[in-house]
């Protein structure tokens, strides 16, 4: 697909999505929303790990306002059902892992869109802001979703409630994301966790992905079966068999993603 709001490229077993407005912070307008889902679903057949990231100095501003006509003609429930939902969705199902690499501002939709992925790399001094209620509306695009369960939900309604920018920094410390690395080695620190995931034992990955995002609904014993279900296909797996094989050899494991 020839895409024209973002980019998609694919190399070493890492494919790399990056939203491409900068003029205007990467803002997600109906046609990136479009793309965004079909590269990340493009990109589950080629690759073994998916890292987005925006160009420019921002990851992205969230909603373009300016999309379609005026604020006030838009139509929320609509946008964010049938074009933020399966853009999400798409995301979230990913069967492989996805890291969010926010390097700039992340506000509103866009921080939400950040919080889809299975993991939050960011610079210390990127920022994460709900910019939603200093225009009148709630957290979307999953915010009221991913924060409570992240962070807990004193800081969600906080964050929630007075908007405030919240560097990439404090969002590690409280939870929100995964880790903060300071801005000289953010490059080199995410390509060695591009790395360490595309060579990895994909297909472990996969099931590890479905057992921690289901244990929250789960008793500790239907936990503990699906456990049992997961782990015996990973034992069947071509990887499992490399890396017991690697373990009694002393050698690092060539993994081949199945």
């Amino acid at each position: 697909m020839d895409y024209q709001t973002i980019r998609l490229e694919i190399a070493d077993g890492a494919a790399t999505l990056t939203l491409n407005r900068p003029q205007v912070m990467n803002a997600l307008n109906t046609q990136m929303r479009a793309e965004i889902t079909h590269a990340v679903k493009a990109a589950a057949t080629e690759a073994r790990v998916l890292v987005m990231r925006g160009a420019g100095e921002a990851f992205c501003s969230g909603q373009d306002l300016g999309d379609g006509g005026s604020a006030a003609n838009l139509d929320l429930e609509r946008t964010l059902r049938d074009e933020y939902v399966p853009m999400l969705r798409t995301i979230f199902d990913c069967p492989v892992p996805t890291i969010a690499a926010v390097h700039g501002a992340a506000a509103g939709a866009g921080a939400n869109l950040a919080l889809a992925a299975d993991v939050v790399i960011a610079a210390e001094e990127a920022s994460f802001i709900q910019a939603f209620t200093r225009i009148g509306l709630i957290p979307d695009a999953g915010g009221t979703y991913w924060l409570p369960r992240q962070m807990g939900a004193a800081k969600a309604m906080g964050a929630a409630l007075f908007a405030d920018k919240i560097s990439g920094r404090q969002a590690a410390d409280w939870g929100m994301i995964y880790e903060a690395v300071p801005v000289a080695q953010f490059e080199d620190h995410l390509a060695g966790r591009v790395a360490h995931l595309a060579k990895g034992p994909t297909q472990a990955y996969r099931h590890l992905k479905t057992a921690i995002r289901e244990s929250s609904a789960n008793t500790l014993d239907e936990q503990l079966l699906l456990e049992a279900r997961l782990q015996g296909e990973c034992g069947k797996t071509r990887d499992f068999k490399e890396g017991v094989l690697a373990f009694l050899e002393k050698r690092p494991a060539n993994y081949e993603g199945r």
